[in-house]
């Protein structure tokens, strides 16, 4: 296979802040192609007993044998930087769409044009949010969608109901709802949230920056510190350090999964989450009847020129490595992978949406949960900075969160010069990297 250009390994050496190593890509059996897949489900397990029916499926249609590895979320990137860096890695890979323009910048995928979109069904067919995800603003996209997700707020109906509480339609709603259902006493607090997971952090600093009218990615660069991107980390570290709603507990819950756990006990009233989580909820014993979903509330009015963000565009996209000896088997398997039918079939095993108009003819998503989400992901949902060093706008904007939350669960007062001066160090941190 091909090296990458110097300067696209220059922008992957930046990214990994090191030198990674590639992993053999699939054997020479022309009929046989590998392929990465992320982990959407509760484990490794899961996913490979759901994949491997699905790919039974490809391979009695096409002959084409999948080698298919799923790796977890905190190892994907560095494993696809490493196989861009070598020249040696799998034939189709997943990847989180916010990365989707860092990976873009490498150079080491099939762009889809015009006129390679056809055999996909056209540009038309995929969720115009989902395919503003795919890469950088004005090129040509290098992956295409795959899963679908937003965030809603999910809450506890028996515990809103015994309190007298309607869901919360705007902020305002939400924090009184919150307070209202928070009593420390008996260790329940109106809401859970992932306080040490800095993915989450960075999602939440984006949405509410957006609500505030701010930008955290100019034509400038990273400005973290302006004062209505202070205020949109505040509104959401005043959920534990001011209003007092969330547990100091969570400034150590690493992700959303973790955090559902409060939710589906009781301990927690709300938890704001994306579609994915429920199959956790599930299996955590909460049947669907127990809880409500509804959009995240924004504020009423919004601040002046603020839009409604109410989520970022998530989920996952799949791409082929460009260098790939067996690119058409592996253009049939991304066919294959966004087909209607299998589209409802993964989408529905997942928790996830489906990304193409077509397949929403199934009655499966047609729940009132599902109806939250897909409205949320098609109408309020904005695509995250699609810029080559997005990942370090997660890590250093959602790791100073992280910081500052673990003061505050210490009972520390964290504040706003606190938090512009963790955000002017994140901003600087951005900016050593090139952007």
């Amino acid at each position: 296979m091909i090296k990458r250009s110097l300067a696209a390994v220059s922008l992957i050496a930046a990214l990994l802040a090191g030198t990674l190593t590639g992993c053999a890509g699939s054997a020479e059996d022309p009929n046989t192609i590998t392929y990465w897949a992320s982990n959407q489900g509760k484990s490794a397990e899961q996913d490979m007993e759901i994949l491997r029916d699905e790919l039974a499926q490809f391979t009695a249609q096409t002959g084409i044998e999948v080698n298919v590895e799923v790796i977890g979320w905190s190892d994907l990137l560095n494993r696809i930087l490493g196989a861009a860096t070598s020249g040696v890695g799998p034939d189709v890979v997943n990847l989180g769409n916010t990365w989707a323009a860092s990976l873009q910048a490498t150079g080491a995928f099939v762009p889809f044009d015009d006129r390679l979109m056809q055999r996909f069904g056209g540009r038309e067919r995929f969720l115009d949010s989902s395919m503003s995800s795919t890469g950088m603003a004005g090129q040509v996209p290098t992956s295409l969608p795959l899963y679908g997700l937003s965030y809603g707020v999910f809450y506890n109906k028996k515990l809103f109901a015994e309190a007298g509480l309607a869901p919360p339609r705007n902020w305002d709603e939400f924090l009184a709802a919150s307070q209202r259902l928070t009593d420390p006493a008996r260790n329940r607090w109106g809401l859970t949230i992932a306080g040490a997971s800095y993915t989450e952090n960075a999602h939440f600093a984006f949405m509410f920056a957006r609500w505030e009218g701010v930008d955290l990615i100019t034509a400038n660069g990273p400005e973290f510190d302006s004062p209505g991107a202070v205020s949109a980390v505040q509104r959401y570290l005043g959920l534990m350090s001011t209003q007092k709603v969330v547990s100091p507990g969570d400034a150590e819950e690493g992700n959303t999964s973790s955090a559902a756990e409060d939710f589906t006990d009781g301990n927690a009233a709300m938890l704001i989450a994306q579609n994915s989580v429920i199959p956790t909820l599930a299996d955590n014993g909460m049947s669907e009847d127990a809880y409500g979903v509804v959009r995240l509330p924004a504020p009423d009015p919004l601040p002046p020129g603020g839009t409604p963000a109410l989520s970022h565009v998530a989920g996952s996209n799949v791409a082929v490595f460009a260098d790939s000896p067996k690119r058409e088997q592996a253009l049939k398997l991304v066919e294959f992978l966004t087909s209607k039918d299998i589209q409802a079939s993964l989408n529905k095993k997942y928790g996830t949406l489906p990304v193409v108009t077509d397949a929403y003819d199934d009655p499966a998503f047609h729940t009132e949960e599902d109806a939250v989400f897909s409205d949320v992901l098609a109408h309020y949902s904005e695509p995250a900075p699609m810029i080559p060093t997005e990942a370090h706008f997660e890590t250093t904007v959602g790791s100073a969160m992280r910081d500052l939350f673990a003061e505050i669960a210490t009972g520390r007062q964290v504040t706003t010069e606190d938090v512009r001066a963790a955000l002017a160090d994140a901003e600087q941190k951005m900016r050593g990297t090139g952007s």
